[in-house]
């Protein structure tokens, strides 16, 4: 029988210790890369981090798969088994330009379930924590069952690039959204941003493109309060690849669903 809990805590320590090196190497001078485009960084603190995780889940847990971001993981083309879902530095634009909201995301997924999400907001000191079935916590505090707003008085988090023309969503759906509701917020990162929708910081978080890293440790914690993800058009979410993103409270996320993404159906 898995044992969840230590993996859960193993998790923690090492995320934790993670962070501390990351802190560290802001003494030093970064070197950094680009991927997909020039505004697709990656450093060598990520590649360090990614590095880091691997070798202690491999000592620990070697019969487990790695998926990480940067690639130092395994091939993995099936949710089958314990799967760790790494992204050693989530928002490393804003890592590199501003040393803040950025973040550490680790998710532990069986069979496509999740059962453990930590989303570490580094420069804070902030843990957001779930085990399935055992609630969600924020630096220990667990966090409420979300609750309807409405969308008059909400927060929600979509970037900017969505509400322009571009290939992957008509804009022009999402547009009226900004009439509507209190405010719009962006972060530069995904997996705090769906931390912050957990506990209640934002009311909605939508984008056309992440990965598994960028949303599979949030995900635990929204199942945890409630929350629903799904992809923007109210399908279910695919563990594996590129897919949108729509997280939030039951009521809120079926509201925006009917009343402005769905309704030219």
């Amino acid at each position: 029988m898995t044992d969840w809990k230590t993996i859960y805590e193993d998790a923690k320590h090492w995320i934790y210790e993670a962070g501390e090196r990351i802190r560290e190497s802001l003494q030093q001078e970064l070197t950094v890369d680009t991927k997909s485009n020039r505004n697709d960084l990656v450093t060598n603190v990520d590649r360090e981090t990614e590095q880091y995780f691997i070798e202690r889940i491999k000592e620990k847990y070697p019969s487990h798969v790695i998926l990480g971001e940067e690639g130092f993981g395994d091939e993995v083309k099936s949710t089958d088994g314990i799967i760790w879902i790494i992204d050693p530095i989530d928002g490393t634009v804003n890592f590199v330009h501003q040393q803040t909201f950025f973040c550490i995301s680790i998710a532990v997924y069986e069979d496509g379930v999740g059962k453990v999400g930590l989303v570490y907001d580094v420069m804070h000191d902030e843990l957001f924590e779930a085990r399935k079935g055992e609630g969600a916590y924020v630096d220990g505090k667990r966090l409420n069952v979300l609750r309807p707003v409405n969308l008059e008085d909400s927060i929600l988090s979509i970037n900017a690039t969505w509400l322009t023309p571009n290939k992957r969503i008509d804009h022009e759906r999402l547009v009226p959204l900004v009439k509507v509701a209190r405010g719009f917020r962006s972060y530069g990162s995904a997996a705090l941003e769906l931390a912050y929708v957990a506990c209640g910081r934002l009311d909605a978080y939508m984008t056309m493109r992440l990965s598994s890293w960028d949303f599979a440790a949030g995900w635990v914690l929204l199942e945890e309060v409630g929350g629903v993800l799904t992809t923007v058009e109210g399908e279910p979410v695919q563990l594996l690849g590129q897919t949108s993103v729509f997280a939030a409270e039951r009521t809120t996320h079926e509201a925006i669903q009917r009343d402005y993404i769905l309704p030219t159906k």
